[in-house]
């Protein structure tokens, strides 16, 4: 059982940056893929991006690449998401997700086993 909580959550301008975190409970962190997802309201929920177990290799939607990075603390069971140059359409409730790594990329929501609570995400404009 993995238990995730999200944090980071504000209200910025547009143009701003935000970093959120994600800490996870468990003792094999390392071996669970970690991914991002937010939902607006009124919207279906989106995949935003996904990092290996290892921490090397990331993946990201067209819509945020080039301006969210994905990263994570294996020593501190955390995944960050910081995110550059957030526009209106950003905002959003984002939340993590775990599931173990079996060797590919996973975006859909269905294939994730834990999820947090999620934090808002507010973007002036």
């Amino acid at each position: 059982q993995v238990q995730l909580v999200e944090s980071g959550g504000d209200l910025v301008q547009t143009g701003g940056s935000l970093r959120l975190s994600c800490a996870a409970s468990g003792r094999t962190f390392s071996r669970y893929v970690m991914g991002w997802f937010r939902q607006a309201p009124g919207k279906e929920r989106e995949f935003v991006g996904v990092i290996r177990g290892s921490g090397i290799r990331t993946y990201y939607a067209d819509s945020v690449k080039g301006r969210f990075t994905i990263s994570r603390d294996n020593a501190k069971n955390t995944v960050y998401l910081q995110m550059n140059s957030l526009k209106p359409e950003d905002a959003a409730v984002y939340s993590c997700a775990a599931r173990r790594d079996g060797g590919t990329w996973y975006v859909r929501a269905a294939e994730y086993d834990y999820w947090g609570h999620g934090t808002q995400v507010t973007v002036s404009s």
